[in-house]
């Protein structure tokens, strides 16, 4: 760009604009943009890898610390690109070991992640939206509403920031069942769940997505993304209960999720997971029972009974334990796996359904 200036005798001089060229963020690049990069700048392709390998698991939050590279090289490319890394406002820590993070964006935005520690595994739930559009009444994160999406990066770096409050430990488990919806993410989320399988190390077998019931995406998810774990919430076996719990189901029902879940792509020995949240005189009868032992017919499955949270603002209540025993029992006499949870973080506010990023 030039720019044109009269000199005081009325004869001109013409002399550059700068132009303003934005840093890139070297975590929203997916892995072929980043070896352009470096094509870009005339290095040999083996320093994208090596690139690769220092963001993503020797977990570096600035382009000074990459070791291999040398003092100009850095400053030149420190330069043109930054890596970013997520700002912790505070954390919490239950008594049971559950640890809740609650991290700022860049624009402000607030999230929640949650490590669960189990012996040898440590599971940390992520967000994959600020906010949720689902409107799930049991959800205290659905009542704050819908603010964005989260960049694939964001979601990428609750996993490597709590890696690095961890060390020398490392995550072992990633469940999507933070605040949001994945699905309606889906293309942040899988690009995500591909770095994460392949340069964070995770194993897509110890990945699990979790959906309300958005079910074009259920497929869209197995054909975008590295074949992951799925999971489920079903809190109703029929449609006028699960639609007073859950709007979605208003606009994909019980019918069309559950066929979406037919058409899941499982591995050999591999199984949907369905999440039934149990809501005192809601959806916990033996009836309940049965009609989830129907629906859920020939599907590998298993199912994850969790008696529901309280939360204060949402009117529902935690089953007797006498019928949260019977609804179990009513699956097992079905031969359906069917596990009872016991929240873990409830004190601090981590358990299912209470992240807000308050």
């Amino acid at each position: 760009m030039l720019h044109v200036r009269t000199n005081p005798d009325n004869s001109y001089h013409v002399e550059p604009v700068p132009v303003f060229v934005p840093m890139i963020n070297l975590k929203s690049l997916s892995e072929e943009d980043l070896f352009e990069f470096i094509k870009d700048n005339g290095l040999p392709q083996y320093r994208a890898k090596q690139l690769l390998h220092r963001i993503y698991e020797k977990n570096v939050t600035g382009i000074n610390q990459i070791s291999e590279f040398s003092r100009d090289l850095r400053i030149k490319l420190a330069g043109q690109a930054w890596i970013s890394c997520l700002d912790l406002v505070t954390s919490e820590k239950s008594r049971d070991g559950t640890v809740k993070y609650l991290f700022e964006l860049e624009d402000g935005e607030r999230i929640e992640s949650v490590l669960i520690p189990d012996g040898q595994r440590l599971t940390l739930c992520i967000s994959s939206q600020a906010g949720c559009a689902m409107g799930c009444r049991f959800c205290l994160t659905g009542k704050s509403g819908f603010r964005r999406n989260l960049k694939s990066y964001e979601i990428i770096d609750q996993v490597l920031s709590v890696n690095r409050f961890i060390s020398p430990y490392k995550i072992t488990n990633i469940v999507f069942m933070g605040m949001g919806e994945p699905l309606m993410n889906l293309d942040n989320v899988s690009k995500a769940i591909t770095i994460i399988n392949k340069h964070v190390k995770i194993s897509r077998r110890r990945i699990t997505v979790s959906t309300a019931g958005v079910s074009p995406g259920i497929i869209d998810l197995a054909q975008q993304a590295p074949l992951v774990n799925l999971a489920v919430s079903l809190n109703a076996p029929d449609d006028k209960t699960r639609s007073l719990i859950m709007p979605v189901n208003m606009k994909y029902g019980i019918d069309k999720l559950i066929q979406a879940c037919r058409n899941f792509p499982l591995p050999s020995r591999r199984r949907i997971t369905f999440e039934y949240v149990l809501i005192r005189n809601l959806n916990d009868s033996q009836q309940h029972a049965e009609a989830a032992c129907r629906i859920l017919k020939g599907i590998p499955s298993k199912v994850n009974l969790i008696p529901f949270n309280p939360v204060p603002g949402i009117e529902f209540k935690r089953p007797d334990g006498s019928k949260v025993l019977a609804f179990q029992r009513v699956l097992l006499e079905r031969r359906i796996t069917a596990i009872i949870r016991k929240s873990k973080g409830a004190d601090i506010s981590a358990a299912c359904g209470q992240l807000s990023g308050k």
